[in-house]
């Protein structure tokens, strides 16, 4: 009986990535990108905004133990989530927009895994040497001093990347000073120092040694892109009609070359460790530097630039023939990004509405209807509302309750003997109020009576309403 034949892997042992330095446009603008979106996580908990006394003075801030979120002179309340919501909504239309007209443009420049990636690949090459310095690192079998010595130093800077990454998330959600002395002395809830250590876990593993593996495995876009692109959108490409065949290709020896040196170029410099030449890839997230490797060598050997670009497929056939690609506004302005556009648009201007007319009161009216109405010994009829003031101003304000309907209905606050209550600034208040008909009049004796709370503002005269219902007696 011949044994039976070993059954292939499902499972590929990851095969670690160790890219060339590079340098070019391409290069030089994932530097700014990275350098701008790192500023601005870093530094934006620590900016200042005067919002007046007794309220925090921290530009951005996630104030989840009041259900309040500030965007320096912009102050959202948890009832109005549906900003939070349309915003979210913008990014996915954003996302769909950039994606349809040049193709995965946000993961290859400000996606947070390729940021903090290219991150702690710089620090890499700054402790171990280039792609060949590495490579001979790693595929040293003897673990001796200096290789111990460069792993520790990598490793720790980068854990004190991580704990910088989780230390400035936990900023947006407290007082950053006094979270940070806290963090240091012990006082910090538990909850900081877990968040903290889960962060810097999830930055040092995925930005150190994930990488790649995160995007091809654990994003679902690389799988989801495909539905925003089609035959006009813009990525990177290699030209195969200019480039092969290859000075080292068998084809060579009898056909004229092309411009391909088959120099690997691309392939060293790619941290998804792809080979552009062998066509559009799942795990190619478009970040160009294979651009700027190949027009690199291009020049080195006097050949054109843009042997691998920034191209549409729809361009090939013209190419081919020798003629010029259609101009590039004509990739980036089509029906399917004109839509994104306008919706986009839409939304933003939707948003941009709702936050300038909201009113700066809010009322809320809840009839008691345990019992629905109650008899008086005078054989009035009293209807009770629990009626929600919501101050939106930075100083105390001064509200008047009034009621419209049948003139026969008066209104009582309770605890006061006035018609007006005072609210705090930027705080809701609780007020029960009592709507009393007398006794034979058409409210008392209707089954419904339809009336209207009017709140004023009597420093200004702003003025709010809410509409409800009193409850009569009804058909006896």
């Amino acid at each position: 009986m011949s044994d039976q034949a070993t059954p292939p892997s499902l499972y590929a042992a990851r095969e670690p990535i160790f890219p060339r330095r590079v340098s070019g446009p391409f290069r030089n603008l994932k530097w700014i990108i990275l350098i701008v979106t790192l500023g601005i996580y870093y530094v934006v908990p620590w900016l200042r905004w005067d919002r007046g006394p007794d309220l925090p003075n921290q530009a951005v801030l996630l104030d989840l133990a009041n259900r309040r979120f500030y965007f320096f002179w912009i102050d959202i309340w948890s009832h109005e989530f549906y900003f939070v919501a349309g915003l979210l909504i913008m990014a996915g239309l954003g996302l769909f927009l950039f994606t349809s007209a040049l193709g995965r443009v946000w993961c290859g420049y400000a996606c947070p895994q390729t940021v903090w990636t290219d991150l702690f690949i710089l620090v890499e090459r700054w402790v171990e040497g280039d792609r060949n310095a590495r490579l001979r690192l790693h595929r040293q079998e003897k673990t001796d001093f200096r290789k111990v010595r460069l792993r520790l130093t990598k490793w720790t800077l980068w854990l004190l990347i991580s704990v910088a990454t989780g230390g400035a998330w936990v900023f947006y959600f407290a007082d950053a000073p006094t979270l940070f002395v806290d963090l240091f002395t012990g006082q910090a809830a538990a909850v900081a120092y877990i968040t903290v250590a889960i962060l810097t876990a999830t930055t040092f593993g995925f930005g150190g040694f994930a990488r790649e593996q995160i995007c091809i495995y654990a994003c679902p876009w690389p799988r989801i892109q495909a539905a925003m692109m089609d035959e006009d959108t813009l990525t990177v490409a290699y030209r195969e009609w200019r480039g092969e065949p290859r000075k080292h290709s068998e084809e060579a020896k009898s056909e004229p070359m092309g411009d391909c040196i088959d120099c690997m170029a691309c392939v060293n410099v790619c941290p998804m460790g792809i080979d552009i030449r062998d066509g559009q890839q799942l795990e190619c997230i478009t970040c160009a530097l294979c651009i700027d490797a190949c027009d690199d060598v291009m020049e080195r050997i006097g050949k054109p630039r843009g042997l691998i670009d920034y191209i549409a497929l729809s361009d090939e056939k013209l190419e081919r023939a020798g003629n010029k690609p259609r101009a590039i506004w004509k990739h980036i302005f089509r029906p399917r990004t004109l839509l994104y556009t306008a919706l986009w648009g839409g939304v933003g201007v939707a948003l941009m509405v709702a936050l300038f007319i909201r009113a700066d009161i809010e009322v809320t009216v809840a009839p008691v209807r345990n019992p629905t109405f109650v008899t008086m010994s005078d054989g009035s009829i009293r209807n009770t509302y629990d009626i929600r003031l919501r101050n939106k101003n930075n100083d105390e304000r001064l509200f008047r309750i009034a009621v419209q309907g049948d003139p026969a209905v008066r209104i009582q606050l309770e605890g006061t003997p006035y018609a007006s209550v005072s609210v705090a600034a930027d705080a809701s208040h609780l007020q029960r109020v009592y709507v009393i008909a007398p006794p034979n009049s058409s409210p008392a004796e209707a089954e419904r009576t339809d009336i209207r709370f009017w709140i004023e503002d009597l420093s200004n005269g702003d003025r709010a309403y809410k509409d409800s219902s009193f409850t009569g007696k009804g058909q006896q």
